[in-house]
């Protein structure tokens, strides 16, 4: 009897532990969202580049209208924008149903962490866009932001890590089928992000 109290004594000790030391608050319901978010996004992309009047040439060597890059930029931003704020919303309200602060230290290393290679990524990408490099835009997209969560997901749930391997190994794919990186665009930040917050809130959230 002794024996079982000092186990349970160990095992709740190990677990405030894990919950210091890693942001539980991300929900998963986001994750979902944010998904949804991107396969819009996705088809708005695709019926603004296959739609265009000013489209030539077949789907591998694709060449659109100035015109149509601003719409594309700005569905990009969209769909960014409209990921940040909802996962800051519900993550701030499953912090506050846990009574947690949001923006603590491990939050913050978990930010510095994402933001890292993720920065990295975007303005490597910034670079290909203006030399015109356009058919890698959209495998290293998904790379550098796997790698982002891979590289953050040891102060958030492990889950993420799996997202990230997943979503490197997409744009990886991607390169090698180059002309076809809306298509891998969509699985990697739509379906994935569906599927792996579906994952997160039935393994965390529900409760």
């Amino acid at each position: 009897m002794e024996n079982e109290k000092y186990l349970k004594d160990i095992q709740d000790i190990k677990q405030m532990m894990s919950q210091s030391s890693r942001f539980i608050s991300l929900s998963g319901l986001s994750g979902i969202l944010a998904g949804i978010y991107s396969l819009i996004g996705a088809w708005l992309a695709y019926k603004t580049i296959y739609f265009d009047t000013s489209t030539m040439g077949s789907y591998r060597t694709l060449i659109i209208s100035y015109e149509a890059v601003v719409k594309l930029f700005i569905i990009a931003a969209s769909v960014i924008v409209l990921s940040i704020v909802t996962g800051l919303i519900l993550s701030l309200k499953k912090a506050k149903k846990a009574n947690e602060s949001l923006w603590n230290q491990t939050s913050k290393r978990l930010l510095i962490n994402f933001l890292i290679p993720l920065l990295t990524g975007g303005f490597f990408i910034i670079f290909l866009i203006e030399k015109e490099i356009l058919s890698l835009v959209a495998p290293l997209m998904l790379i550098f932001y796997g790698m982002a969560c891979l590289n953050a997901s040891k102060y958030t749930l492990g889950d993420v890590r799996y997202l990230g391997i997943t979503l490197i190994i997409l744009g990886l794919l991607s390169t090698w089928f180059l002309g076809y990186g809306l298509l891998f665009w969509a699985l990697g930040f739509g379906v994935c992000h569906v599927v792996y917050g579906a994952l997160m809130y039935f393994k965390y959230d529900r409760n």
